[in-house]
Order: C-alpha cells, then structure tokens, then sequence
C-alpha cells in the first residue's frame, strides 16, 4: 500500500490525483473508489492509503482507499 494526499480534484469531472510521500509521479483516483469504500466525496488535503490497480487500457489507479486521520 502507498500513502498519499489528494492534491487534485475535479468533482465536477469525478476524478483527482493523489501524491504520495514516498515521493514519485500522482496517481489518478476516480471517485468511484471513494464509493466503493463507503465515501461521499474526497477533498484537497486528505492523506489516504491506497493500491494501484491497473486497468485493462494500462493506466494506473488508486483503489482500496483508506483514509487516515
């Protein structure tokens, strides 16, 4: 699992990006995964942990969201 703080977010689109603390490139997240863990919405700032899936087109996503206090 990868740590992370949204640092992107379009809800009008659905879809944001995290940036983890280890360092390296965003990762997307849709916010079908917020739901699919029980979340209304994310915002700017939460710190979640979270796995990348890749999806059948080869981009990455985060999924298994789990927000941290």
């Amino acid at each position: 699992m990868q740590t992370g703080i949204v640092q992107f977010l379009s809800l009008a689109k659905g879809y944001g990006f995290l940036r983890p603390e280890d360092g390296g490139g965003d990762n997307f997240v849709h916010i079908s995964s917020a739901h699919a863990v029980g979340l209304e919405t994310l915002a700017l700032g939460d710190r979640f942990t979270y796995d990348i899936q890749i999806a059948r087109n080869g981009k990455a996503s985060a999924v298994n969201l789990v927000k941290l206090a």
